[in-house]
C-alpha cells in the first residue's frame, strides 16, 4: 500500500537533528528522501558517540535518518554545486539548514533553489530568523537558554536547567513538516510553489504555550516551580513508601477521586482547597497532607488504585521502563527494519493511519548508500 507521499521527492540538505527528523518523517509518509551528505564525514551526528549500536553506529544519527537515501556532494566545488543543482530540479520539496550567508554562497537560497525550479516546496530551518539574528549559530541548548524555557525549567529560579533531550529541535522539525505539508497541499491546488521558513526560537516561544500566553496577555513572567504547575494543584511528583509517583489532577472531579482514595474526603470541602484556584494558593499545606498519605504504600499500589478510580496517576518510568509500558499498551513503539543481512531497531513513528499506513522501507543509510 503506497504512502501518503508516494511520489514525491525530497532533496535534503539537513544535518543534525531538526531538519533531518522532518525529513525522516516526510520519508516515513512516503517520500522519497535523498539526503546529501558532505564526502566522506557525513552528518555530524555520525560521529556524536557514545552511545552507538553494536555495529559501530552512532545512535543519534540513527534516530533520525531512516527511510533515507545518501548522496556524497561537495558542495564547495563547481562539480558539486551543479550536481546539487541537478537533484534540485528533480525534487518536490527542498529543505536545508545551513546559515543564511552559507545557503547564499552554496546557491541553497531560496531565489536560486526558485531559479533551478520554479514550482518548488522550499523549507528553510534557522536558530533564530533571516533577519538580525541570521548569523547567530542555531544550537537546542543556545535557544532554550535564550528563548526562555531554561527560565522555567530546574528545581527553582537559581538552577535553570536543559529539557532532557534537544526538544527544541524536534518540536522545530516538526513546524518544518506541518509548514511542508501545507504548502504541498497549495501546490496541489494553484501549481505554486513557495518558501517555508522556520526557526528554533519562534518554534520554542509557540511551544511554551500557557507560559507564554501568561506574559504576553498577562503581562506574568513565570519562574521554575520544579514538578510543580503554576496553574494546577495537585500536579506534580509526591514520595510514597518506596519510589516517586506523578499526581496530574486537573479537575474537580478527580481531586474528590483522590481525596476518597487517599481517605481524606474531609479535603474536598476544606476552605483551602474546594476549588483549583485554592488549592494552588495552599499548594505547601495540600502537599504535606498528601505526602503522608502516600508514604502508607508503594507506587505501583497507588497507580494501580489510583488510575482504576479516574485519578490521573504514574510512576516516574526510566526509558526501558517506558518502552515497556508502551509494548503493554500494544502501541507497538520499537519496529526491525531487515536489511544487508542486519537487523535495525528503530522507534516506531507514532502517526497510524488507516489508508496509507507509514512506512519503514530502509534504515539509516551508510554514506553515499542508495536505496
Amino acid at each position: 500500500m503506497a504512502g501518503a507521499l508516494s511520489g514525491l521527492v525530497v532533496a535534503d540538505f539537513t544535518r543534525v537533528l531538526a531538519g533531518p527528523y522532518a525529513t525522516m518523517l516526510l520519508g516515513d509518509m512516503g517520500a522519497k528522501v535523498i539526503k546529501v551528505e558532505r564526502p566522506e564525514t557525513g552528518d555530524d551526528t555520525r560521529h556524536w558517540v557514545p552511545p552507538h549500536d553494536s555495529a559501530g553506529r552512532a545512535t543519534y544519527f540513527e534516530a533520525v535518518n531512516r527511510n533515507k537515501s545518501s548522496v556524497e556532494i561537495d558542495l564547495t566545488t563547481s562539480a558539486g554545486l551543479a550536481q546539487a543543482a541537478q537533484l534540485i530540479k528533480q525534487a518536490d520539496v527542498v529543505v536545508q539548514n545551513f546559515p543564511q550567508s552559507i545557503a547564499k554562497k552554496l546557491g541553497l537560497d531560496y531565489d536560486a533553489v526558485k531559479a533551478h525550479n520554479p514550482n518548488v516546496v522550499y523549507c528553510s530551518i534557522s536558530g533564530f530568523g533571516s533577519k538580525a539574528g541570521a548569523a547567530i549559530p542555531g544550537y537546542d541548548l543556545l535557544v532554550q537558554a535564550m528563548g526562555g524555557l531554561m527560565s522555567i525549567t530546574g528545581s527553582n529560579e537559581n538552577e535553570p536547567s536543559k529539557v532532557g533531550v534537544a526538544l527544541v529541535d524536534v518540536i522545530t522539525g516538526l513546524h518544518a513538516t506541518i509548514g511542508i505539508l501545507a504548502a504541498l497541499n497549495h501546490r496541489n491546488e494553484t501549481g505554486e510553489g513557495q518558501e517555508v521558513a522556520v526557526n528554533l526560537l519562534s518554534s520554542t516561544l509557540s511551544a511554551l504555550v500557557n507560559q507564554a500566553s501568561g506574559f504576553v496577555s498577562g503581562g506574568v513572567i513565570p519562574k521554575s516551580l520544579g514538578n510543580a504547575h503554576p496553574s494546577i494543584s495537585p500536579y506534580e511528583v509526591y514520595p510514597t513508601a518506596d519510589r516517586q509517583i506523578v499526581l496530574a489532577v486537573g479537575n474537580e472531579n478527580q481531586f474528590g477521586k483522590l481525596c476518597a482514595e487517599l481517605g481524606c474526603p474531609e479535603l474536598i470541602d476544606d476552605p483551602r482547597f474546594n476549588t483549583n484556584p485554592n488549592r494552588v494558593a495552599n499548594r505547601t499545606a495540600l502537599n504535606g497532607i498528601l505526602i503522608e498519605k502516600l508514604s502508607k504504600h508503594g507506587a505501583d499500589h497507588w497507580w494501580k488504585t489510583l488510575n482504576n478510580a479516574g485519578v490521573p496517576s504514574g510512576p516516574i518510568n526510566d526509558m526501558a521502563e517506558a518502552f515497556a509500558l508502551a509494548q503493554a499498551m500494544e502501541l507497538a513503539p520499537i519496529v526491525e527494519i531487515q536489511q544487508n543481512g542486519e537487523v535495525r531497531k528503530q522507534v516506531a513513528n507514532p502517526i497510524t493511519f488507516s489508508k496509507t499506513p507509514v512506512e519503514y522501507r530502509s534504515a539509516p543509510p551508510e554514506i553515499g548508500e542508495q536505496f
